[in-house]
């Protein structure tokens, strides 16, 4: 698939990110942006993460190769229903949406058989918002994940893999149900604790909160609507994730009230251990880019 037109649904932080990417790595294709906040197309447009602002989303779409999603999954349904009869036959469909089962379903229920979807989901991203916030390095030595089911296009699917490869990343394949399950705990659930950590505080101790506490809370400060719409979608696998949360702290709590010095010390390490592990994987990574 070559890329001539690509339309971005929603210039946010990462919408306008991609727009940068594109033109930063001289990709060439012209970049049409859909918002409905004339103030946010304009600064997309001052900032060139776009060529075209557009507040009518048939006509950002039509002639696109690609058409990117990059609003909260919460508007994706409606979204794909609106656009469906605007793509041109042979177009692909992707989006950076935080939880995948909902929509690939929903895109393979509404989107004609001329047009492809491929599931996507770029791990980068920022607490902060907004096309203010969009940097062309935000995807650069990052992972994303790819969807595909069964029905995929496997041409459709090589194009968006090229395509984010093309932007500085890397990509993996997982099914919809894995990347939801996996998510779940490596990335809403973290979320969820953040927010959790802010709500128990006191004021008086708040006011004493250092670096630590920021640092650990830093994604509490995430943009409300997008969490509760990711918290809805992939509420099963939150719920999942939240009972495996309650049962840790729950072992912890039985070394504090057994004053079990050694237990809790191989516990506090073990945590360090994979830690510093994880650290170490991703230096390598990014060695290698």
């Amino acid at each position: 698939m070559e890329l001539q037109r690509v339309a971005i649904v929603g210039v946010g932080l990462l919408g306008g990110s991609i727009g940068l990417a594109l033109k930063s790595r001289g990709l060439g294709a012209a970049v049409m942006g859909f918002g409905h906040r004339p103030s946010t197309l304009q600064r997309a447009l001052e900032m060139g993460a776009i060529d075209q602002a557009c507040q009518s989303l048939p006509k950002a779409v039509a002639d696109a190769d690609l058409v990117i999603l990059c609003t909260p999954v919460g508007l994706f349904e409606s979204l794909l229903g609106q656009m469906a009869s605007d793509l041109k036959p042979g177009a692909v469909v992707t989006d950076v949406g935080s939880t995948k089962r909902s929509v690939v379903r929903q895109a393979h229920k509404l989107l004609p058989r001329k047009v492809q979807f491929v599931g996507s989901h770029p791990m980068a991203g920022s607490e902060k918002r907004g096309i203010d916030y969009a940097r062309a390095d935000l995807f650069a030595g990052a992972t994303c994940l790819l969807t595909p089911v069964a029905k995929t296009h496997a041409p459709s699917l090589a194009a968006v893999e090229r395509f984010w490869t093309a932007l500085g990343m890397r990509t993996c394949r997982l099914s919809p149900a894995e990347h939801d399950r996996k998510l779940a705990a490596i990335s809403h659930l973290p979320h969820a604790v953040a927010a959790a950590l802010v709500h128990l505080q006191q004021d008086a101790a708040l006011e004493l909160a250092g670096k630590g506490f920021l640092d650990s809370t830093r994604i509490a400060g995430g943009d409300a609507a997008l969490w509760r719409d990711i918290f809805l979608d992939n509420r099963d696998q939150l719920g999942a994730a939240v009972a495996r949360m309650r049962a840790e702290l729950a072992a912890l709590a039985r070394l504090l009230r057994t004053q079990d010095a050694a237990a809790l010390t191989q516990w506090l390490e073990k945590a360090a251990q994979r830690r510093e592990a994880l650290m170490q994987k991703k230096l390598r990574d990014m060695s290698v880019e």
